[in-house]
């Protein structure tokens, strides 16, 4: 009988060891170098695929700026109220 409250005393003493390891929280501190971008370099709107969508109907592909432009430009004239109203 012992050996079962030792056991016992043995695993709730790790589940409680445990619970409170799980509630700690490590400082979370963003050190930045001093001219260096830590970050994803961002690339440019055109190079990227564009994205199948049942709302837009832009045809442009990868790499081709000027029909990247061409889509924007459509697409902002159709957000124009004033121009949709007449």
């Amino acid at each position: 009988m012992k050996t079962a409250a030792k056991l016992v005393l043995v695993c709730a003493a790790l589940v409680l060891s445990l619970g409170l390891a799980a509630c700690g929280e490590r400082d979370q501190v963003t050190v930045y170098k001093q001219g260096k971008y830590q970050g994803k370099p961002d690339t440019k709107p055109w190079d990227n695929d564009p994205t199948a969508s049942l709302y837009t109907t832009s045809k442009w592909s990868k790499g081709d700026q000027t029909a990247w432009e061409s889509a924007v430009r459509t697409r902002n004239l159709a957000q124009n109220e004033y121009t949709r109203a007449e």
